[in-house]
């Protein structure tokens, strides 16, 4: 007898497939870890077989998730529009499911900051520079990094970055404990 492969039945079966597959599990890796038979599982998997309750608990905790997780049915926004920080030339956006760390666009014009403008503060950047050319100071040095090149850096060091030859463009993840520091600075 198949069982109705559509609605939340359908989906959780989908989940535990997925979640083995990427796991790297076969049917008899998981069949084991969930004290199941390998044909139960591949029958369950396959819409073969009634999922049962205590099944749904059994492999959660097999594939070391949640029972909520493996039947949670409500759809997420997928696109998300970004909030407008320092004027025009930064964007910024929130990874709903990674609350800690902020993804920053901004578009640098200006040449690096004096020396004694450089800030430090707790936290890491790392950042890809889209278009264009920047100069990060980090501490003593100097480097330009150019399209498509990352730079990734503690923020205790003391740092500063502006555009060479023309307006950068450039993509940031900044940490918590970085974005703070960045609230904090004036200039920035």
């Amino acid at each position: 007898m198949t069982q109705e492969m559509g609605g939340v039945d359908g989906l959780v079966r989908q989940r535990i497939r997925a979640l083995r597959l990427a796991q790297g599990l076969s049917l008899g890796d998981l069949a084991t870890r969930a004290h199941l038979s390998q044909s139960t599982l591949s029958r369950i998997e396959n819409g073969q077989r009634r999922l049962a309750l205590d099944q749904m608990v059994t492999l959660a905790r097999a594939l070391d998730t949640s029972l909520d997780e493996l039947v949670e049915t409500h759809t997420e926004e997928v696109v998300s529009n970004p909030i407008s920080d320092h004027g025009l030339d930064s964007l910024r956006w929130q990874i709903r499911h990674w609350p800690g760390p902020v993804i920053l666009r901004r578009r640098v014009s200006g040449p690096p900051p004096a020396p004694s403008r450089m800030r430090a503060h707790p936290g890491h950047e790392w950042l890809v520079v889209l278009s264009g050319t920047l100069t990060l100071l980090l501490g003593e040095q100097r480097h330009r990094v150019h399209a498509n090149q990352s730079a990734e850096f503690d923020t205790m060091l003391p740092h500063a970055f502006g555009a060479e030859g023309g307006p950068a463009d450039v993509l940031m993840i900044v940490d918590p404990e970085a974005r703070r520091g960045h609230r904090e600075d004036p200039g920035d």
